[in-house]
């Protein structure tokens, strides 16, 4: 008699549980249907792309669950702006990450670092180094840099993407540690970036770990060891870095001013530990080389795959700057060709392909995790017509003097978790566009074809390996000078 109170007891709360839920779902955005005890199966190859398959199937935002994990996407510019912008201190926190969050990044990574006080110490301390008017102190490194970029092409063009690695690297190796050298594509430290950004990209897919969608795998042996041994190495790497900055205060040695230098210096005013430090400098350095190097391949795969948007770009810089000098910042505000072709860079083959949020309420239900699927958003047909089509003066204004300003492109995220690093980023992505359109013509091998969707399976993609020809528009002896002496 009992067994069978039992047995009815459970049989009434499943019910329960599954009609409460048919009546949640209801007031949910549709999405696709999924199996009733585990939910939608998530794709484990791009899943951004079958986002979209949904999107334009069940309409701008959708849902589903996976587990007991409730998932909304966002598909659309207009959604976007209403969810993601204009709510955003209801999608301002993180979900829990088990994977990528508390085992990979041992709880102290800011990209996952929930809503609350200690985020914002952390923002805080990134936005007073990453502000427009600081960035700007940058742009020398970038300018320096930028230019090596170009002579390494015309050195080695078959390598172009460990060129760009190694712009990238350098660069942020600059403003996080103070680097005085300048790092080339074959330096470990550029493998051991890639490596840790490919792991954290690989971490935060969605359906990567069935952890994060039942939590007591956590508790099988071995379930997670990798991911555990994996962040021990990246702690490792974050720490020695930031350790040779501290080595050079305690010496009193000339130390220039950088992000690691302010974070030790203010380290107890943040209340932060050692560990914590490091990985502050340490997400800031390796995000930064990741995005900026492919962000970089991505402008190269766009002049090569559209050689007639190139040549509206290079007349405009002929006409700025010409031959006898190489474009800089000075000319940016002349340069609207080439400020419009890198975001359309970023809109075509967007590097952060999905995005992720927590909603704190309202209509979607708190605790859901949302995304922002990059790749749906800006291929929304109402907003980028043919979006396809890579067309840069769907940012230009009619009169084709400025960047329009009622239109955005979201590479950075949304809202108050917007990455901070953005201005810095968009510098980078400014000066590689100008000097590598204004010293080569960009064309594509024609034994082999680009392929403009091999990307790697990671959450901030990488282009798989192309080859393109570059072709130098001046004379290279003269143009080599000029690189080397501005």
């Amino acid at each position: 008699m009992a067994l069978a109170l039992s047995l009815l007891a459970l049989v009434f709360a499943v019910w329960f549980v599954l009609h409460r839920q048919r009546r949640n779902n209801r007031l949910l955005p549709p999405g696709p249907p999924g199996n009733w005890l585990f939910g939608v199966v998530i794709p484990k190859e791009h899943a951004h792309r079958k986002f979209e398959e949904w999107i334009k199937e069940y309409g701008p935002v959708i849902s589903f669950r996976r587990g007991r994990e409730l998932i909304v996407v966002i598909g659309r510019y207009d959604a976007a702006v209403e969810i993601m912008e204009k709510e955003g201190a209801s999608v301002a926190d993180r979900p829990s990450s088990i994977a990528a969050g508390d085992t990979l990044s041992g709880g102290m990574r800011t990209l996952l670092i929930g809503n609350g006080e200690r985020l914002r110490k952390l923002r805080k301390a990134l936005h007073a180094q990453l502000r427009p008017t600081v960035a700007a102190e940058y742009q020398p490194i970038q300018q320096m840099n930028a230019q090596h970029h170009i002579l390494d092409i015309l050195r080695d063009p078959a390598n172009h993407m460990m060129h760009a690695e190694g712009y990238a690297t350098s660069v942020i190796l600059s403003l996080t540690y103070g680097k005085p050298t300048r790092t080339t594509s074959n330096d470990p430290i550029v493998k051991e970036v890639k490596g840790t950004q490919a792991r954290l990209g690989a971490a935060l897919l969605p359906g990567a770990y069935s952890v994060d969608a039942y939590p007591f795998l956590q508790y099988v042996p071995g379930y997670l060891s990798e991911l555990r041994k994996q962040h021990q190495m990246e702690l490792a790497l974050f720490k020695s870095q930031l350790e040779s900055v501290r080595a050079q205060l305690v010496a009193n040695k000339e130390t220039p001013p950088c992000f690691g230098k302010v974070i030790i210096e203010r380290q107890e005013e943040y209340g932060l530990s050692d560990n914590e430090a490091a990985y502050l400098a340490g997400s800031m350095f390796g995000a930064g080389a990741g995005t900026s190097s492919s962000a970089i391949s991505i402008v190269i795969m766009a002049a090569a795959t559209f050689p007639e948007t190139q040549t509206r770009v290079q007349q405009q810089l002929d006409s700025v700057v010409g031959s006898g000098k190489v474009p800089t910042f000075q000319d940016e505000s002349d340069l609207v060709q080439v400020t419009a072709f890198y975001l359309e860079s970023f809109r075509w083959r967007p590097v952060s392909a999905g995005g992720l949020h927590v909603s704190n309420g309202y209509v979607i239900p708190a605790g859901a995790s949302v995304y922002g699927n990059h790749w749906s958003i800006v291929r929304d047909p109402e907003v980028f017509p043919d979006p396809e089509r890579f067309d840069p003066q769907r940012w230009i204004t009619p009169d084709g003097t400025a960047i329009r300003e009622d239109l955005r492109v979201f590479q950075f995220g949304f809202g108050r978790r917007v990455c901070p690093g953005s201005h810095v980023a968009n510098k980078s992505l400014f000066i590689n566009t100008a000097l590598l359109l204004w010293a080569f013509r960009i064309s594509q091998d024609p034994n082999k074809p680009i392929d403009t969707l091999a990307f790697t399976n990671t959450a901030n993609v990488h282009p798989l390996p192309f080859s393109v020809r570059f072709d130098p528009r001046q004379n290279v002896a003269e143009m080599s000078q000029l690189l080397k002496e501005a």
